[in-house]
């Protein structure tokens, strides 16, 4: 951290809790306020024409929200700066700085298909150098800085927060800016990477599921907030909701999601991950109805106590991501907690099956008898779910490594490949490292998928898929060239996040690049599967012609 004025910002300003003073004081609303420089020249600014420079933000208050497009909990506050800038769009402007963790999260075209991806309307500074963050002081993603309206930062948090907390701070303050005259209430619009954005039959799906045993592929359309069905060589059969985001229960035309990921099959019903609805979803395959089973369309701010056995439908949940049936169990991989959760199928029951909710890499005894306890399992925003039966297999995506957490009497958690045994900094030892498990490295995985004593892993950030032996843990590329790219010969993959097996062949939701890919088990030759027929939801089209 540099050494300057600025650096002390957010220690500063963590400590400015206390609300403004009343709106007819002649002093600022603010007990203490810090003049915040002109941002360095050298920035590349995403999501607007060109770069913006703060004094030409005087008269609104600028929000630098420092995020990184890998955290769960930046994914989380995003949704809460949109009602923000829904509310105010007279008087506030949001800036979200990327200070990149991965090294892929440094590329500019990486955090343009992110802004996308989360559908962020305000501009995004690629501070790949973090030179915003040290200049801030910045120390955690997210934190947030308000500047006001002339000039000064005024207030700061870290870790996850509410547009109401924001609002308490913005709302008391306005009038004497407003009494004063220094507001400028012009309102602004940016959002110029949706604007670019061409429809695609398929939006950033995430992950896919195949049953071999009906040949069907069940596809996440995370995007267009829907669940696209097709046979195994891509014929279409059916699409699950209307495609517009929203929280709805009924029929596959009326149904609506929010972002849906991970999908298990039990019977002739499918259980979706509703991700950003944070809820799971039972969709009756025969009847063509979707219902929701557990939680309560609200993210849970508080983790649950690990001995809590609990209503599902009035149990709050976390960015739920992935989801694997077992016995008479669904199990999730609770991103928002850090967590493995288990439902029963019956609805009986829902709670915590493995991880203290610390965000860390540490094996152990699954759960402790209270939060945060040390000495058990940790984990980091777990992604994707796969089995063997005996053991469920993590792709532990922040700590870039694949957990294995006992399904029987063991009750316990071990690292298969990853960084569990490091005594410091495993969140952030990566890389693209092939052999035994001690040297193997991977970059922010998100899916697992597990065949014939193999886990292959969707090595996300790497642009690869590689395949880890069960038994020895020994790592190999099995395809991808390890950039961007999408290519099927040489095989090219970009950002892939969900992985699925049937009839000798490995599905591959290409996320970036809006396609499934197929990979033959046996020669490892790629593919992209096209499925006929399949376009954008109705919804999209129309706001594609309207920007025309």
């Amino acid at each position: 951290m540099k050494s300057n004025a600025y650096a002390v910002l957010l220690s500063l300003f963590t400590l400015l809790a206390s609300p403004p003073v009343p709106a007819t004081a002649v002093e600022p609303p603010f007990a203490k306020r810090q003049k915040v420089p002109p941002l360095p020249q050298n920035l590349i600014w995403l999501n607007t024409t060109g770069p913006l420079e703060l004094r030409d933000l005087r008269g609104k208050f600028v929000l630098l929200d420092f995020w990184t497009y890998c955290c769960i909990n930046c994914m989380h506050i995003l949704p809460e700066l949109h009602k923000l800038e829904r509310a105010w769009p007279k008087n506030l402007v949001v800036i979200g700085v990327h200070s990149a963790k991965f090294s892929t999260e440094q590329q500019t075209p990486n955090i343009r298909d992110a802004i996308q991806r989360y559908k962020i309307e305000h501009p995004v500074i690629n501070d790949a150098q973090h030179t915003l963050w040290e200049l801030f002081g910045v120390h955690v993603w997210p934190t947030v800085i308000l500047i006001d309206p002339e000039g000064y930062a005024v207030w700061g948090t870290t870790g996850e927060v509410t547009a109401e907390q924001i609002e308490k701070v913005i709302r008391p303050a306005l009038p004497y800016y407003r009494q004063k005259k220094l507001l400028d209430e012009k309102p602004l619009r940016f959002d110029a990477e949706q604007q670019a954005a061409q429809p695609t039959p398929l939006r950033f799906p995430g992950k896919i599921l195949a049953d071999e045993a009906s040949g069907r592929l069940f596809i996440a359309d995370s995007n267009h907030n829907r669940i696209v069905i097709a046979k195994l060589d891509g014929t279409l059969l059916d699409v699950i909701g209307s495609g517009i985001s929203g929280q709805k229960d009924g029929d596959f035309t009326t149904a609506q999601f929010n972002q849906p990921q991970g999908m298990a099959l039990h019977g002739t019903d499918m259980f979706v991950a509703d991700t950003e609805n944070h809820e799971i979803r039972r969709v009756d395959l025969k009847a063509r109805q979707v219902a929701t089973v557990a939680g309560t369309g609200k993210q849970a701010r508080e983790p649950t106590s690990p001995a809590k056995r609990a209503d599902p439908r009035h149990t709050a949940l976390s960015s739920p991501w992935d989801l694997a049936v077992q016995g008479d169990s669904l199990f999730i991989a609770m991103a928002g907690f850090h967590q493995i959760w288990r439902m029963r199928l019956d609805g009986a029951s829902i709670a915590p099956y493995a991880g203290n909710c610390r965000e860390d890499i540490v094996d152990g005894p699954l759960l402790p008898p209270q939060l945060y306890q040390e000495g058990f399992a940790s984990f980091a925003q777990p992604s994707g779910l796969a089995s063997d039966g005996k053991w469920l297999y993590v792709a532990d995506s922040e700590g870039s490594s694949i957990r294995a957490v006992s399904l029987g009497s063991r009750k316990e958690v071990r690292t298969v490949v990853g960084t569990a045994s490091l005594p410091a900094a495993r969140l952030f030892t990566f890389g693209d490292v092939d052999g035994p498990a001690a040297k193997a490295r991977f970059q922010h995985p998100l899916a697992v998928a597990f065949h014939a004593g193999q886990i292959y892993v969707a090595d996300t950030y790497n642009h690869k898929i590689r395949v880890v032996d069960a038994a020895d843990a020994t790592t190999r590329t099995f395809a991808g060239t390890g950039l961007p790219g999408r290519e099927d010969q040489p095989a090219a993959f970009h950002e892939p996040a969900g992985l699925a097996i049937a009839a000798g062949q490995l599905f591959v939701a290409d996320t970036n690049n809006h396609l499934i890919r197929v990979i033959d088990l046996k020669s490892a030759m790629v593919s992209t599967l096209a499925i006929a027929g399949l376009g954008p939801p109705r919804a999209e089209e129309k706001t594609a012609q309207d920007r025309k």
